[in-house]
């Protein structure tokens, strides 16, 4: 590859982070380097930096190198998975050769002769064309003002005959001494378990089939150095922004070079091009970061900074599904909300259950109306109720999907995804509603609509059971529609909202199913899994966290058995983990005791007194070894933090030594001290830095992340909270 004077290069650069683009004119654009900030350097280190990375001149290889576009287009010489992949019917036009021919940075084009252009947190807009193929592409980078990067690409067909999008998605070099990879996988009640290993030689491939984002969701994927882990080791990840099928790998050629990429996963023949018409892919974010502590916090920072991100305290909030399931008794529901507003509940949530002929999971869905015989005047009595007890009203709908046995499946059976006559495979009983269909979207939009303005609603549950199989449009041949019905989910919600000021949807997808930093623009809470047992949870929401701020992330405790694991937990572990994220209760509390009620008080109080620092502060989180771990918030400007010290199962070491608390500053000094709420854990060991009175120690912040304190004994399935206050002097 030869460097002309025609070579262009932009460099963006905020929060400890710099992107290099090569944008040279006639050439697809690459991305040269996204890592640590380089700083303001001059042209000459960027173009060095280009030189510096070309291809040496081996036997057999191509003449001056591969070069390693955004889109990794097979015409330049890369052998490995190409990110951009289509054909027209009569088999041409399947190896593009697209190169710049417009180039923006920000509202500024950048000029023809300069070597350089430097620039913040911006955007960068590449216009590429290949007559001879008759398309037209374009390559968008932002680097935001968090350090996060994100890209995404466009392509338009300019000919007269269809072209086909089988890939398009976005490529990014990752060095070779990120060889460990670090991913996540699942199941049902059982999300986000981190998965490690060695890369060697060849392709990791990860695909979403599901329709959704899935249980076995790989998050986002990390390449870093060997070790890294919540602290340290500089890692690299990536993550594809969208909630249907999707598709990401990392790549490790022989000749050098390793690759992370991602992108929407098409069905074949999905998106068909006529000419004039555009396909774009979702965000592909990337994260350079020291440690993933460091590479969470940007994600964070981001979603905080976006106008839909919620302000206000979030409510204690109470879900009655595993309180009555689908027994709806006006009187007992009554009951349970003056039960729930007693002990400080700020919400209220009807479950699955409320809609015309939904007895079970067998019939209703899509029937969104309240159900006259359980209900014979209506939700009224209940919301009423609830709002005069002072506490916010929400409500479970199902919007994308339908029961076969339900007046709306009857009166427009071709409303039903599926790629012909025959129907999917039953999931929970229930099908797709296909909401590409303007009429469906319009009956669904229209249905919910008026339940939100009959009724002082101010939150959704919007769950989604099942994913999408055969997932075609009936009123056109039974072609596959996944991305058209991802993309009307995204409309309906935001439809909603608009219409509905300060109406919070909460993403549920039989738990964790539809995790993503795409949807986390449309909702603002997530149901981060099915299974509320809080030994499941530890780490169900440790992972969630490492893209979805605690704020975001629904967090209860149920009762003592859980209904998933059978596991037993006593209250304080229990209430314990669920402060930790968007705190409610998930527990028929006309069950519960007096005692049991005195001590969830405690909880509520706590969490209400605390919320402002754990629903804002900067994540921190350590694997102590022995089964124990540290999970903690602190204050952005540092003045507080909590943390939870947390024992998931018995080891052979009977004591688990230091707890160094990290996250604090050096130069300070802190009082640490037990929060013991509710009685604390049972049977708790106190080492004697506790104090007579539980008033704790003072040292500096940097004592405390070097040498720590004596860990408690903690029996399993405890947790200890502790606090951090900043002293004077």
């Amino acid at each position: 590859m030869i460097l002309g004077p025609q070579t262009q290069l932009a460099h963006l650069h905020a929060s400890k982070t710099s992107i290099v683009i090569d944008v040279s004119s006639g050439r697809d654009p690459a991305i040269v380097y996204w890592g640590a900030d380089l700083g303001n350097v001059s042209s000459a280190v960027l173009e060095a930096m280009v030189r510096a990375g070309l291809d040496p001149t081996v036997g057999s290889s191509v003449d001056g190198g591969v070069r390693l576009g955004a889109l990794a287009l097979s015409s330049s010489g890369w052998s490995g998975r190409p990110g951009l992949a289509g054909h027209r019917d009569d088999g041409t036009a399947w190896a593009p050769a697209l190169g710049v021919d417009e180039v923006l940075l920000d509202a500024a084009e950048i000029a023809v002769d300069a070597a350089a252009v430097s620039a913040g947190a911006g955007r960068l807009r590449c216009s590429m064309v290949d007559p001879d193929c008759g398309l037209r592409a374009e390559l968008i980078v932002e680097l935001l003002a968090t350090g996060l990067i994100r890209v995404r690409a466009e392509v338009t067909n300019e000919a007269a005959e269809d072209w086909t999008v089988d890939e398009l998605a976005v490529v990014l070099p990752v060095p070779l001494q990120a060889d460990e990879l670090l991913d996540f996988s699942g199941r049902w009640s059982h999300e986000r378990v981190p998965q490690r290993r060695h890369l060697d030689l060849g392709n990791w491939l990860r695909e979403s089939r599901h329709g959704r984002t899935g249980f076995d969701s790989p998050t986002m994927s990390f390449c870093g150095e060997p070790g890294f882990d919540q602290a340290s080791g500089q890692v690299w990840g990536l993550h594809v922004g969208f909630s249907g099928n999707q598709r990401c790998w990392v790549e490790r050629r022989p000749e050098g070079r390793q690759v992370m990429a991602g992108g929407e996963l098409l069905l074949p023949g999905e998106v068909r091009l006529a000419q004039g018409q555009g396909y774009r892919s979702p965000w592909v974010y990337a994260v350079h970061a020291d440690g993933l502590d460091d590479a969470a916090h940007r994600v964070h920072d981001w979603l905080r900074s976006l106008p839909g991100h919620p302000a206000t305290p979030r409510p204690v909030t109470l879900n009655v599904w595993e309180a009555v399931y689908f027994d709806h008794d006006e009187q007992t529901l009554l009951s349970l909300a003056e039960r729930a507003a007693a002990i400080g509940v700020e919400r209220f949530v009807l479950d699955d259950g409320w809609f015309l002929g939904r007895r079970n999971d067998t019939a209703g869905l899509g029937d969104w109306v309240v159900d006259p015989q359980v209900w014979p005047a209506g939700l009224h009595p209940l919301v009423d109720h609830v709002r005069e007890l002072g506490m916010q009203f929400g409500l479970w709908f199902e919007p994308e999907m339908i029961n076969i046995d339900s007046e709306l499946a009857r009166a427009h059976p071709d409303w039903i995804m599926a790629t012909g006559a025959r129907l999917p495979v039953e999931w929970r009983h229930q099908q797709v509603l296909g909401l590409a269909i303007p009429e469906a979207f319009d009956h669904v939009h229209a249905a919910i609509g008026a339940i939100l303005d009959e009724y002082d609603i101010s939150y959704i549950k919007w769950d989604q059971n099942r994913d999408l199989i055969d997932a075609g449009d009936r009123q056109r041949g039974g072609r596959p529609v996944v991305h058209e019905q991802t993309l009307a989910c995204y409309r309906l919600m935001d439809a909603l909202r608009a219409e509905h000021p300060g109406l919070e949807i909460e993403s549920c997808s039989s738990g964790g199913g539809r995790i993503d930093l795409e949807m986390a623009r449309h909702a603002q809470r997530f149901w981060i899994s099915d299974c509320i047992d809080p030994h499941e949870r530890a780490q169900i929401m440790r992972w969630t966290e490492q893209i979805i701020p605690p704020e975001m992330m629904g967090t209860h405790l149920a009762s003592p058995r859980n209904s998933i694991t059978g596991r037993v937990s006593e209250l304080s572990f229990r209430a314990g983990m669920a402060i930790w994220g968007h705190f409610g209760v998930e527990w028929n509390l006309l069950e519960t005791t007096d005692d049991e009620m005195s001590r969830l008080s405690e909880w509520i109080a706590f969490y209400k007194d605390e919320r402002a620092l754990l629903c804002t502060g900067d994540l921190v989180r350590r694997d102590l070894g022995g089964a124990l771990l540290l999970h903690g918030v602190v204050a952005r400007d540092r003045l507080r933090a909590l943390y939870g010290l947390i024992r998931l199962e018995s080891t052979a070491l009977a004591q688990s030594g230091q707890v160094l608390i990290p996250g604090l500053d050096d130069h300070a000094s802190y009082r640490l001290r037990p929060r013991l709420v509710g009685n604390g854990p049972e049977r708790l060991g106190e080492p004697a830095w506790f104090g007579v009175d539980h008033e704790g120690i003072v040292m500096t912040g940097q004592a405390l992340r070097l040498h720590g304190v004596r860990a408690p004994q903690l029996l399993p399935d405890q947790i200890l909270i502790l606090e951090a206050t900043r002293t004077a002097g």
